[in-house]
């Protein structure tokens, strides 16, 4: 691995985020809608909630940069406009970001986001090791909660980044992102980030963000390295979780991308 043009790219994808402002379409569940704003607004991008089946096809294919669909909270209307967006947003060329919340963990759901992806392939596959390994076929997890190491979920990862020409990308304590060839490890972050609602949820809107001005690949690092590397810092100043999710939010507005390829860990 060139770990120097990896670490280049995430300076130059944090910039070309920051400068470009992509507006990312949301299509998640109810309980980090707003939080998830806020990290958009955060890193430099910004958000849209627009999930009506009346208008998700529309919004892809004429407003939005880029397209995140998240399944924690479905309702039958919801999952019909995550069909239409991301099918809208295929047929427009346009990135869309799949997080398969619970995935194999409960039946419904995770049929229908199998026919989404089967339907039309997500650029980004997001999720927990086992999130990514239920969607493969198996039944592990405890809601959204990962049960599995991601260590446990790079083979799946790797057979459904090929299977659906996407990128995977398994968060988790070492967070493994793949094209189906190339294995990229970072190793940054926090165990406050598992102490605050939705920042896995944020993390796939800002991977869809990234996804508009630089390569799937890039995206889903530079994604993730930015949450990661600003989670240490707000994390040396919280006094526990309340603190963090708000020093979290001034910790990715600072992070410059400089320091950002200076810090990140990546093998």
């Amino acid at each position: 691995m060139n770990v120097d043009f990896h670490s280049s790219a995430l300076a130059e994808s944090i910039t070309a985020l920051r400068e470009r402002n992509p507006l990312v379409q949301c299509l998640t569940n109810h309980v980090v809608m707003n939080f998830t704003a806020n990290v958009l607004y955060a890193v430099g991008a910004s958000p849209a909630m627009c999930d009506n089946p009346e208008e998700a096809a529309g919004f892809a294919t004429q407003v939005a940069s880029g397209v995140l669909v998240n399944n924690g909270t479905p309702s039958s209307e919801q999952i019909q406009g995550m069909y239409l967006a991301s099918a809208a947003a295929v047929a427009a060329g346009k990135p869309w970001v799949l997080d398969p919340v619970a995935a194999g963990g409960l039946p419904w759901r995770t049929a229908e986001v199998k026919k989404m992806m089967d339907a039309n392939p997500a650029t980004i596959l997001r999720g927990n090791a086992s999130e990514i390994l239920g969607f493969l076929g198996g039944t592990s997890g405890r809601g959204v909660e990962a049960t599995d190491s991601t260590t446990d979920a790079v083979d799946a990862a790797h057979e459904l980044a090929r299977r659906y020409h996407c990128v995977v990308a398994v968060s988790g304590p070492v967070d493994m992102i793949t094209d189906g060839d190339e294995l990229v490890k970072l190793s940054n972050g926090s165990a406050m980030l598992t102490q605050v609602t939705g920042v896995g949820c944020a993390l796939g809107a800002v991977m869809a963000g990234y996804a508009a001005v630089t390569s799937p690949l890039n995206a889903a690092i530079a994604a993730t390295s930015h949450m990661n590397i600003a989670a240490e810092d707000a994390a040396s100043v919280a006094r526990g979780p309340g603190s963090f999710a708000v020093e979290l939010l001034d910790a990715l507005a600072r992070l410059s991308a400089e320091q950002a390829a200076d810090r990140v860990k990546i093998s």
